[in-house]
């Protein structure tokens, strides 16, 4: 099995896509509003950067993946500092649209599924023999669900173990159906990712799209 070879993004693509991350990530951690809530939320892209940097010289991903991750992390580290109920772009969204509450922990989820969806989609057709079709939309829908729902039990440990003092991270905001909710849009997200960027994803990986 050939794997296909990924189209990166340039070297310069490469700095400003770290240095926006990176910049970000430093500004948030200087004085967010619940230094607890901020760690959870961030976590993840701390763990992503250097993972991502020691793997480039081996496996580099394609461009387009690049800029949904780091748009992704942008999405988490805003939603980190001001906690999700109380972010700015948040409140103007809810201004906006007439929401009833900040939805900025909507988006997160959406995210969850519309970025991830183009990695699962990424690794499965670089690292497997699995081809495009019906099973490969499966399996990455599959993927992005059940990390939604280990989300969710990461939600629930993280509430059992630190009580009130992580209300702001789990940003319920008073709905009974925000689990439910959660998951749905990740599930929204990653369909529509796979829609909207599966022939450019393509391209970038070398596959021949009929």
């Amino acid at each position: 099995m050939t794997a296909p070879i990924a189209q990166p993004p340039s070297r310069l693509e490469r700095i400003i896509l770290l240095a926006l991350v990176a910049g970000a990530l430093i500004y948030s951690g200087i004085a967010p509003k619940d230094r607890l809530t901020w760690f959870m939320e961030v976590v993840w892209v701390v763990a992503a950067l250097p993972l991502i940097c020691f793997c480039w010289p081996r496996f580099p991903l394609t461009r387009l993946l690049c800029w949904l991750l780091a748009a992704h992390a942008l999405v988490l580290i805003h939603g980190g500092a001001y906690t999700y109920a109380e972010t700015p772009l948040g409140f103007w969204l809810r201004d906006t649209f007439d929401f009833e509450r900040n939805p900025w922990d909507r988006v997160g989820h959406f995210m969850q599924g519309f970025v991830p969806a183009i990695l699962a989609r990424e690794l499965l057709l670089r690292l497997t023999p699995l081809k495009r079709g019906g099973w490969l939309v499966y399996l990455v829908l599959a993927a992005c669900l059940s990390f939604s729902a280990f989300f969710e039990l990461i939600e629930w440990w993280a509430a059992l173990a630190f009580g009130a003092d992580a209300d702001a991270f789990l940003a319920t905001q008073g709905d009974p159906w925000d689990t439910q909710w959660d998951m749905f849009l990740c599930l929204i997200g990653a369909a529509l990712s796979l829609l909207v960027w599966s022939r450019l994803h393509d391209s970038q990986l070398g596959v021949r799209t009929p």
